[in-house]
């Protein structure tokens, strides 16, 4: 029998225990795609708490403890920090067989040396042993990402962002970079014309321009696009349900935006049609500047009214939709294809129902001009655990290269979340490894060494080339 979470751990054969400790476990980490705050970054800010780093802003765990009968004082309450590690010790018991028992233990142990199992019972002096090492210098924000060997990490920014931080950060001589990334979702959202009418008002003040047309918006917006261009973005992201690619016309989107300006409902065609020309728009700016373009689909967000009232978004009441993907993705990409204006561009998909649509849709794009060009990204949000991870590789494998594969990525708020890193890196070296011990793959392993590094690493430092 194995020891829970040892040096071999997710690491079933001897041979993927020579690729995981010989050519990935020590690689750095290039971070691309994540939500952490830059001013925490900037300000090299300390916590005075476990809790603070961990447990603010994590929905996996808060979906948890509700699953667990945890009052929301104790999550998003007023309850202290202390009493919300406390409940949060309580339920880990009840999640074995969750990748929150793996992510927990694999958190604890990297950033704090802690072997214990978090339970009740280890609770107070795990939390209080966590304070006093989060307390050192050595455990400052960069601290715990210099820890994990983190050579880049790219934050989420809005467009009317001022990127002050972000500006700060570059005059410095880190050892490793922080980079924004450009996430225009709100700028494109005609599900709630009040709030989009409100939102290009700020883009107004920010651009000090007057928007009085769809053109003029565009042309804010494009400046937007440039000044985050000037201040090292090469990277941007969209949250969607599923891509939008209706026809339009230039007169109906100027149409559309004169009903937005005057706060009129759209009708559906409309409503597609605006996010339809909007996602035109900033995939031929980021072809322009040959960025990387990033598109996060499948997500049914905000299901529980009620309590989206009393928490706001983000505050984990999403799920998995079953959204139709296939037609207007390739209709998207074919037609940016067709005008050559189809930048490097990663799909993560959320239903695993659709993994195979999105590892075969890749091929349709990839013409041979960049190496992975288009990418089926790494298992994303409720997918990021050991059998979603395993399906998405399998599938990629199946229908394309996993070898061209630009790895992993935490999409977190918690800058104890890198960990994540290392195991997908485990899990890739396991499932290759296991092929060569059943003769699948043959016992190459300089070459097949190498791949796994390059999926670890070099992958992402040749695509993104930041």
């Amino acid at each position: 029998m194995k020891t829970f979470l040892d040096d071999n751990f997710l690491l079933n054969s001897k041979t993927a225990e020579t690729l995981y400790h010989q050519f990935s476990k020590n690689l750095p980490i290039i971070d691309y795609h994540n939500h952490l705050i830059p001013e925490q970054i900037v300000n090299d800010s300390q916590f005075q708490n476990i809790s603070q780093v961990w447990l603010n802003g994590d929905h996996y765990k808060w979906r948890a403890m509700r699953a667990n009968g945890v009052d929301e004082k104790y999550i998003t309450g007023d309850a202290s920090d202390k009493d919300k590690f406390l409940k949060w010790a309580e339920t880990v018991p009840y999640t074995l067989r969750n990748p929150l028992y793996h992510w927990t233990h694999l958190e604890l142990q990297r950033y704090f040396g802690i072997q214990d199992l978090l339970s009740p019972k280890t609770a107070e002096k795990i939390y209080e042993e966590t304070a006093a090492k989060l307390a050192e210098p050595s455990y400052s924000v960069r601290g715990l990402l210099k820890m994990m060997n983190v050579e880049v990490v790219c934050t989420t920014d809005d467009p009317i962002d001022s990127l002050n931080f972000h500006q700060q950060f570059a005059k410095e001589q880190e050892s490793f970079k922080m980079l924004p990334a450009f996430r225009p979702d709100k700028a494109m959202n005609s599900d709630d014309v009040e709030a989009l009418n409100a939102y290009i008002d700020q883009v107004e003040a920010v651009t000090n321009t007057s928007i009085g047309s769809f053109s003029a918006y565009l042309d804010a917006l494009k400046a937007r696009h440039d000044f985050f261009a000037d201040n090292g973005c090469s990277v941007s992201d969209h949250g969607l349900e599923q891509i939008y690619a209706e026809d339009y016309t230039d007169q109906e989107i100027g149409a559309i935006f004169e009903k937005i300006r005057a706060n009129q409902t759209l009708t559906h065609s409309e409503n597609l049609k605006f996010k339809s020309a909007m996602l035109v728009q900033f995939a031929e700016w980021d072809h322009e500047k040959g960025w990387v373009q990033q598109y996060h689909l499948g997500a049914l967000r905000n299901n529980n009214a009620r309590m989206l009232r009393v928490n706001g978004p983000d505050t984990g009441w999403d799920s998995i939709g079953d959204f139709s993907q296939a037609k207007a993705l390739s209709k998207f990409l074919n037609r940016l294809d067709n005008e050559d204006k189809l930048t490097k561009t990663i799909l993560y998909n959320l239903n695993p129902a659709d993994n195979e649509l999105i590892a075969t849709m890749i091929g349709n794009f990839n013409d041979g001009s960049i190496k992975g060009k288009i990418q089926f990204g790494s298992a994303w949000w409720f997918l990021d655990q050991k059998d979603g991870m395993t399906k998405q590789i399998n599938a990629l494998s199946n229908m394309g290269l996993l070898s061209r594969l630009v790895g992993m990525l935490t999409d977190s708020r918690s800058f104890l979340s890198f960990p994540r890193h290392e195991y997908f890196r485990r899990l890739v070296c396991d499932i290759f490894g296991e092929d060569v011990e059943k003769g699948e793959l043959p016992n190459d392993i300089e070459w097949i060494g190498k791949i796994v590094g390059d999926i670890s690493y070099h992958n992402a430092k040749e695509y993104f080339n930041f």
